[in-house]
């Protein structure tokens, strides 16, 4: 009896093993390599960075936010009944927060009553074409925006269209940088360092972000057609250039995961990631070879809530809105007339 009820052991053993091979087997074909492991989460690198300060809702609920998982970065406050909807550029999604609560301050009435999204400009055109209706995930909403704010051109290209209402109102200046991680492991120093074999970059996609053909500009002062050919497409064929969906956030999130060795964004960009405490740095681009945009707003044709629109616009214009932008880098724009 002793060694049955051995052997049925040895055989539950073996069973056991067979099982656990294939488990591993399993785990290999499914791209783990054979190290199949609980994952050494961080979820700290991944947005929203700013823990809910960017959420201008008052009655906020239950908070469910799972970085990485279940996350909605760049849609802020909430969709029930806002006096004031606004679709802006995400080149500074991180001085929203900032910027709502002293316009809150001096219009308490609207307290709460704000929502926004920091989407990439080009994203936030094809929403408002679609009818203002955006799916992310399994949740569609329609919201029709108050207010248009991105570079100078991109918002004089919508009043072109139809879709936005002029004049445009330009309120501040930004330069061109390039992101690095910490350390600067892969020893760049200038932008014809992005065009040399084995250097990882995350790179904005020109389909939806204007800042691409900016980034071009920059790259063909530096290095000539050569490098920009280099960067947005030899690399970008080979792998070596990942091509962003929204710039702003994938690129130092890369450059946190080891995907990328470096990424050009804006400048104020690198120095909100600085400012939180995450391992990214930059290196400044020249003058002679950097590309300065132009900031403006305007309000959109059939804004629901045109009186707090235009103060909205003006707002961006005031001494403590400039100095909210002056924070993370950006300049007062000066007419140059």
């Amino acid at each position: 009896m002793k060694k049955i009820m051995v052997s049925r052991m040895a055989l539950l053993t073996v069973c056991i093993s067979i099982g656990l091979w294939g488990m591993t087997a399993n785990a290999a074909d499914m791209g783990w390599h054979g190290k199949a492991e609980v994952p050494h989460y961080q979820g700290q690198v991944f947005p929203p960075w700013q823990h809910g300060a960017n959420n201008p809702a008052v009655k906020k609920g239950l908070n469910f936010t799972v970085p990485e998982v279940d996350d909605l970065a760049d849609f802020h406050g909430s969709i029930d009944h806002p006096q004031l909807v606004i679709f802006v550029g995400g080149n500074y999604f991180f001085a929203m927060a900032p910027l709502v609560a002293a316009f809150e301050k001096e219009y308490p009435e609207i307290k709460g009553k704000i929502y926004y999204e920091t989407l990439p400009p080009g994203i936030l055109i094809r929403q408002m074409q679609q009818g203002n209706t955006i799916t992310v995930g399994n949740m569609t909403w329609t919201i029709q925006p108050d207010v248009f704010a991105a570079g100078l051109k991109k918002v004089n290209y919508l009043i072109h269209q139809g879709l936005v209402l002029g004049p445009a109102v330009p309120y501040v200046t930004n330069d061109l940088t390039i992101m690095i991680a910490k350390g600067n492991p892969a020893h760049i120093e200038t932008l014809r360092d992005l065009g040399k074999p084995g250097i990882r970059l995350s790179m904005p996609n020109p389909q939806w972000e204007g800042v691409a053909r900016q980034i071009q500009i920059s790259l063909r002062k530096a290095g000539g057609p050569a490098l920009e050919r280099m960067v947005y497409d030899t690399k970008v064929k080979n792998g070596e250039t990942i091509l962003t969906h929204i710039h702003h956030r994938q690129t130092p999130l890369f450059l946190m995961q080891g995907l990328a060795d470096a990424g050009v964004t804006w400048k104020s960009e690198a120095i909100f990631q600085e400012q939180s405490g995450h391992p990214i740095s930059n290196i400044p681009i020249p003058a002679k070879d950097n590309t300065t945009a132009i900031y403006a707003s305007a309000v959109t044709k059939g804004a629901p809530h045109p009186k707090w629109a235009k103060d909205w616009v003006a707002f961006l214009r005031s001494p403590v809105a400039l100095h909210i932008f002056e924070h993370y880098g950006f300049k007062p724009y000066h007419d140059a007339k």
